[in-house]
């Protein structure tokens, strides 16, 4: 073993001071006086030496060298005795230290006092604000439309409430949002799960409140925050209250404690559902997104005093700016496109598509409905579809409900996904007990072009990608979608054909990254249901309508060929197609223009448009529709379905078992 060099007086001497440094105070303002002194005296004593007009005596330099040296410490130059010049330092020290000490406890107070105040602790003073408590991935959509829905208000405001860093939440919501066009966005700190925290945002005087879940395990939290809002406004009290939880576990304890004033939401059964209308019609996402969102023409709930006592095909041509798809009965029932005998009776409110919720104005007289243009019937048997399934996450059963419940018989569901994120074991994979939808798995990555090469692609009818569950030895989710979109984009480009694929993404900053084809399209995780979340908060009665809209039962969207309704090259009014398509049971509320340069996804849908608009039908041109219900889907809640329907229950409360995922045979 070599030989210890020895310490350097360096190293030495950087341990004595380091270790004097950690004994007290007074050892580090010893160590600072120590040092001013080593510069200061040395400095003066130069300055005295090398002044022309300086003293010849080496006493009276001295006295100089201490005058400059006090003046500069601040430490008074009195000179005489040698005691009076030890007191004038020690009265120095002391107006040193005190002054000191002044400057430090108000630097002290008012840092905390900044830090309190950018922390976010004082009380919100606002009427008629709206409130979101919690953090999470949809509170960008969330907080971005209650800031439409704020704009054009005296003092619009909406109020945050998480426990975050209040600067950083504002940071982040300002970088998302941008311009807020005079709505201030107002964020503080704190647990929503605490009254006292809750009080700072004075939710009593809010025109809303919204509750946002977090993580999969903090749905307990959203039924703690419900029964602090319900301690701090007491019950039945206060504005309406939405929230939303991840697992259906907790959806019946967040409905109890969220009260009759609250609308809870089931995330994942929600977003399953919209996933499924979305692959039925390609195309329909972005129409989705135009009906939810609160810019241009959305649903609306109305009251019309004219349409009273007039029938369904009376009311559907009346007005000019609205399209009418159904009643919201006085008990609070939704009633989608209604029988055209059927009367608008006292206390019902019309469902609309329009621009704002004011009632609609009725049109003048004179827009004719040419007849004569009008498509003859058209066949509307549905046939059995073939679905492909490609990954698996918690909501891949809900998915497989909701394609259950609505498929005809012999139609099929063709699962694959990888061993670790195995759909079902071998005690569930049994024999299906729906005899509609008949279910087959196959073990393989969908990330790996063999496996997909392998599958008849062509051959389905629409294809659902699903990204896994996050997990801790997993790469980001949307990583191995984007992965299998790569794949599936490659054997479209190979083969020259297209694939209708719907893709679920986790996270929006992934959307513009999604390598998709003509026919391709996606939804981002809780978007569409943050959407839901909002237009409830603005209108309780509208959870009725989107339980209708939403739920199997009930009616659907779906974009037609405009030669379903209009024969192609002819000019025909929009009012020829209303009227049209009211002959068949359904409703429009608007249409799609065809543009070969771009994609369905991309194209803009026009909502509402005036029933005088006239233009020339293509066969190409589709016509966004509100569907009856399909009397053939075995689905709760309808006839046979004895409970009645509450407006503040959404499809995803009344599950029963007929409400079981379609279950096929064992993995092959």
């Amino acid at each position: 073993m070599g030989r210890q060099r020895p310490d350097s007086w360096r190293h030495r001497a950087r341990y004595v001071f380091d270790r004097t440094l950690a004994r007290s105070t007074g050892a580090l303002l010893g160590w600072l006086a120590a040092c001013c002194l080593a510069i200061v005296v040395p400095v003066s004593t130069l300055l005295v030496w090398t002044d022309p007009r300086a003293p010849r005596s080496l006493t009276e330099r001295l006295v100089a060298v201490w005058r400059t040296s006090a003046e500069t410490l601040r430490l008074g130059g009195v000179t005489g005795a040698p005691l009076r010049m030890l007191l004038s330092v020690f009265l120095g020290l002391i107006a040193l230290l005190c002054v000191s000490t002044l400057v430090g406890v108000i630097t002290t107070g008012l840092g905390d006092r900044l830090e309190e105040l950018r922390r976010g602790r004082s009380r919100v003073l606002e009427k008629g604000h709206a409130v979101v408590l919690g953090w999470s991935d949809q509170v960008f959509t969330v907080v971005g439309e209650m800031v439409i829905s704020q704009v054009g208000r005296a003092r619009g405001a909406v109020a945050v409430l998480a426990d975050r860093d209040s600067a950083v939440m504002a940071s982040d919501l300002n970088a998302a949002l941008g311009v807020t066009r005079g709505v201030r966005v107002i964020c503080r700190t704190g647990a929503p799960t605490d009254p006292a925290a809750l009080a700072l945002l004075t939710p009593a005087a809010a025109h809303c409140v919204l509750v946002l879940p977090g993580d999969d395990a903090a749905d307990a939290e959203v039924v703690r925050v419900l029964l602090a809002l319900q301690a701090l406004l007491g019950a039945g009290a206060g504005p309406p209250v939405v929230a939303a939880v991840r697992d259906e576990r907790f959806l019946t304890a967040a409905r109890l404690a969220a009260g009759t004033r609250g609308v809870v939401l089931d995330v994942e059964s929600t977003a399953a559902r919209l996933l499924v209308q979305a692959a039925r019609h390609p195309g329909l996402v972005r129409a989705l997104r135009d009906l939810l969102d609160l810019t241009g023409a959305e649903f609306h709930v109305v009251h019309a005093p004219d349409a009273l006592g007039l029938t369904f095909a009376e009311i559907s041509p009346r007005y000019e700016e609205a399209c009418a798809v159904g009643y919201l009965a006085a008990d609070g029932r939704a009633l989608l496109t209604p029988a055209a005998s059927a009367r608008c009776g006292p206390g019902d409110r019309l469902i609309v598509v329009a621009r704002d919720d004011r009632p609609p104005v009725a049109r003048q007289e004179g827009t004719a409905v040419d007849p004569t243009v009008m498509a003859g019937p058209h066949d509307r048997q549905r046939y059995p579809s073939k679905t492909l399934l490609l990954g698996w996450n918690r909501r891949a059963p809900l998915v497989m409900e909701s394609l259950g419940r609505t498929a005809r018989p012999g139609s099929h569901l063709h699962v694959v996904s990888g061993a670790e994120d195995g759909p079902v074991t071998v005690a569930t994979a049994g024999p299906t007990d729906d005899e509609g939808v008949a279910v087959s798995y196959h073990v393989g990555e969908p990330t790996r072009p063999g496996t997909l090469r392998a599958l008849d692609l062509f051959g389905y009818d629409s294809v659902i990608a699903l990204a896994p569950d996050e997990g801790p030895h997993r790469a980001r989710p949307d990583d191995q979608l984007l992965l299998t979109l790569l794949n599936l984009r490659a054997v479209e480009e190979e083969t020259g054909h297209v694939l209708p694929v719907v893709a679920e993404l986790t996270d929006h900053r992934s959307l513009a990254l999604a390598p998709l084809g003509p026919e391709g399209d996606a939804v981002v995780r809780g978007e569409l249901t943050s959407l839901v979340m909002t237009r409830i908060a603005q209108n309780t009665g509208m959870a009725a309508v989107f339980e209708e809209l939403f739920a199997a039962r009930g009616g659907a969207l779906a974009l037609r060929p405009a030669s379903h309704y209009v024969l192609p090259g002819r000019v025909a009014s929009f009012a020829t197609v209303v009227a049209s398509a009211l002959r068949r049971g359904e409703c429009a509320i608007g249409y799609r223009a065809h543009d070969a340069r771009t994609p369905r996804r991309e194209a803009d849908v026009r909502l509402a448009p005036g029933k005088t608009e006239r233009r020339v039908w293509t066969s190409s041109d589709e016509i966004l529709v509100v569907t009856p219900s399909d009397a053939g889907a075995r689905c709760p809640g309808t006839a046979s379905d004895e409970r009645p329907a509450r407006p503040d229950m959404l499809p995803e409360a009344r599950r029963g078992t007929e409400g079981r995922p379609a279950r096929g045979p064992a993995p092959e």
